[in-house]
């Protein structure tokens, strides 16, 4: 003989509770699901926080300590020191390649006797008396490499 539940037979509360149990089951692993999820994206943002502040510090790094190529306006502050006006300069960068001053008048599209007049205020600016000192000097002050 059959154990009989007063209402009825004994499978429907069985299978009530069982039903009860496998949602209370899913219920839990569906919250089990969501904190891993969420610890997940929380690793996650950490993650592309330190990959940002990676990149960040490789950017400055970059920017602060790369070796810097030299400027072709040579040393703004003796340029400035001694009033070497941008003309100057260019004839200064020429007389450091050796050009005469046909040359540097032809390259610089005036006249020889302009270049001269350029020379003779580059002498006097940087204290000097043939174009070998000026151009020493240009040097040791930087202005030209």
């Amino acid at each position: 003989m059959a154990y009989r539940h007063r209402t009825g037979p004994i499978w429907k509360p069985v299978t009530g509770y069982g039903l009860l149990l496998a949602a209370g089951t899913f219920a839990l692993q569906w919250l089990d699901y969501i904190r891993f999820v969420r610890s997940g994206l929380g690793e996650l943002a950490i993650f592309l926080i330190a990959g940002f502040f990676l990149a960040l510090g490789v950017a400055v790094g970059i920017h602060l300590f790369a070796p810097r190529a030299p400027s072709t306006e040579g040393n703004p502050e003796a340029l400035a020191a001694l009033g070497i006006s941008t003309r100057e300069m260019a004839v200064l960068r020429a007389l450091a390649e050796g050009l005469s001053n046909q040359q540097i008048a032809d390259r610089l599209a005036i006249s020889p006797n302009t270049v001269k007049t350029h020379v003779t205020r580059l002498y006097e600016k940087l204290g000097a008396s043939r174009r070998t000192d000026a151009i020493a000097r240009a040097r040791g002050l930087g202005i030209i490499s």
